[in-house]
């Protein structure tokens, strides 16, 4: 694994009107790591994944990708630059068929074929199963499936997923492990996952970073996340 980051912020700030939210946030992540941001509710977790997308502007400082600062990039243009993500809550269309919903990233995939590739059918057997089904009729589960596949969709150099793991069943939550983890360990794909399940985020990240207040308080190798850590900025 390159020590390199892929993904670089720097002295990175974001508020809504005179609620600052992010405070000075310095956090890099490794080209071909897992990196799990975690936190308490409301620490600004979904505000720093919505900033590097483009979705949210920040006050000021860096977000750096490939060494490019992404300041002034619509989402669209992150995803061209190949950043994929999967938003907390999933955002899927319900009345657009699970093919439709997946052809949506077509555009901005980074290399533009004539369809979906069939790489997505097979990480997801269930979608190639229920394609000409609406999305709206899916289970929570298989939203996030569709969710994730629909940004696997611009194959990716980054995939950023917001508590992917939120409301789903248990078996699909391993399932949806497995696939991170064969993604991110036999492919090499950089992820930014936010978790609030510990034991998901040991099992499948290889770094961690902690959210206190909108700032960082802890991170390193995921070895690192001790149960005195825990104790300190996770408990509840």
């Amino acid at each position: 694994m390159s020590a390199a980051p892929l993904l670089r912020l720097a002295g990175l700030n974001q508020a809504y009107g005179q609620s600052h939210i992010l405070h000075d946030i310095d956090l890099d992540v490794p080209e071909g790591s897992c990196t799990c941001v975690m936190g308490r509710n409301g620490v600004g977790k979904t505000t720093l994944m919505r900033a590097i997308m483009g979705q949210l502007p920040i006050r000021s400082g860096q977000i750096l990708f490939e060494g490019s600062n992404l300041a002034g990039q619509s989402a669209y243009e992150r995803a061209r630059r190949a950043i994929g993500f999967v938003p907390q809550g999933r955002e899927i269309f319900p009345r657009l068929s699970v093919e439709e919903n997946l052809q949506i990233g077509l555009p901005a995939a980074r290399a533009r074929g004539r369809g979906i590739p069939e790489r997505i059918y097979e990480l997801f057997p269930v979608l190639r199963d229920m394609r000409l089904r609406r999305g709206g009729d899916l289970s929570g589960g298989q939203q996030q499936q569709l969710a994730i596949g629909r940004a696997l969709v611009l194959r990716p150099r980054l995939l950023i997923l917001d508590e992917p793991t939120e409301g789903i069943q248990p078996n699909i939550v391993a399932d949806i492990g497995s696939i991170i983890r064969r993604l991110n360990r036999e492919e090499g794909l950089t992820v930014v996952l936010v978790e609030q399940k510990l034991a998901f985020a040991r099992s499948t990240a290889s770094h961690f970073h902690i959210l206190e207040r909108g700032q960082v308080v802890a991170g390193g190798i995921i070895d690192g996340l001790t149960d005195a850590v825990v104790q300190a900025h996770l408990s509840v």
